[in-house]
């Protein structure tokens, strides 16, 4: 039916896109704004709720893939109204056919849900698409973690750059996230009373304790670091402030030298240090605070993690 696995199936919002201008222009109550009219006020409603500008990205890329995928397979479809339940059923089946994950599948669903409801609220359709259906199951994903030696690795090979260096223990003794770091700022440190200021998703603040290496790794990062004007922690070579994709290539760099064959990320040396956290005995509810979860459901899962790993290791130590 015209479908193109390659268009439909991102697993994230592409590298670098940003979201276009947006039509200032409100839908006025009563009238039957087009698909892409209707979507400018939906990422405008998002703004206004302070959502990250990742999230935003993320539902105008979603959305812009279901929409190419109506025009292609069902081109009555111009207006929010003319979307049938019908539709989104086939676009997640499509989406299966061509490999898509269901953790994928169910964000996708996701963002057209937000986008209904929103105009459900607005009254400018009277029902949303996407009522019964169900969210895709999501696979189980496993949980990439580093251990000792390998983290103690990609630290050694590091340690002839303070600026690298300090990238990566901030990661492993914080836990912060590839877009937290990138926005640290010298004025949310706080070393003498030894701790850090994060901003973390829809712009909430919260405070983490700094131990000793940590400490001497931003000290020693901060005399060598280009005199700027910039207030940001992490510097590029051009004295601007380091980006996520930088900062991505970094870890990927040290990964690769030190001979670490499986997958790591940024994302998996915010793992490493939830994990080691659970391991031993730190709270959920403070490694909540400490990651920054919404949810202390997420948090449980890196405890229960630890729970299994103390069962093994009473097994192997059994007298």
């Amino acid at each position: 039916m015209g479908q193109r696995p390659a268009d439909i199936g991102f697993a994230s919002a592409p590298e670098g896109l940003t979201l276009r201008p947006l039509n200032r222009t409100r839908p006025h109550q009563g009238t039957l704004p087009e698909l892409e009219t209707a979507l400018d006020a939906f990422l405008r409603s998002l703004e206004g709720k302070n959502r990250a500008r990742t999230t935003q990205i993320a539902y105008q890329t979603d959305l812009h893939q279901f929409f190419r995928w109506l025009h292609e397979n069902n081109d009555t479809a111009q207006q929010p109204s003319d979307v049938e339940r019908a539709d989104v059923s086939e676009y997640l089946t499509s989406l299966g056919h061509a490999g898509v994950s269901g953790v994928t599948r169910a964000r996708k669903l996701s963002s057209i849900r937000e986008y209904f409801r929103y105009l459900e609220i607005e009254e400018l359709i009277g029902r949303s698409p996407t009522t019964g259906i169900e969210t895709p199951k999501k696979e189980r994903r496993l949980r990439t973690f580093l251990l000792p030696d390998e983290y103690s690795r990609m630290l050694s090979l590091a340690g002839a750059n303070p600026r690298d260096y300090g990238v990566l223990q901030v990661f492993l003794q914080t836990g912060v996230r590839v877009s937290e770091l990138c926005a640290l700022r010298l004025t949310d440190l706080d070393l003498v009373g030894q701790s850090v200021r994060v901003r973390g998703k829809g712009n909430v603040e919260r405070e983490i304790q700094l131990e000793k290496k940590v400490i001497a790794a931003i000290r020693n990062h901060l005399l060598l670091r280009p005199d700027t004007h910039d207030e940001h922690l992490f510097l590029n070579r051009y004295g601007e402030p380091i980006g996520e994709r930088g900062v991505r290539k970094l870890v990927v760099k040290y990964r690769t030298l030190a001979g670490i064959t499986k997958k790591v990320s940024c994302h998996s040396l915010r793992h490493t240090f939830a994990t080691y956290k659970a391991e031993r005995g730190v709270s959920p509810f403070q490694l909540q605070q400490w990651m920054g979860h919404a949810n202390l459901n997420t948090t449980q899962i890196y405890v229960h993690m630890g729970q299994q790993n103390a069962k093994k290791v009473m097994e192997n130590t059994s007298l």
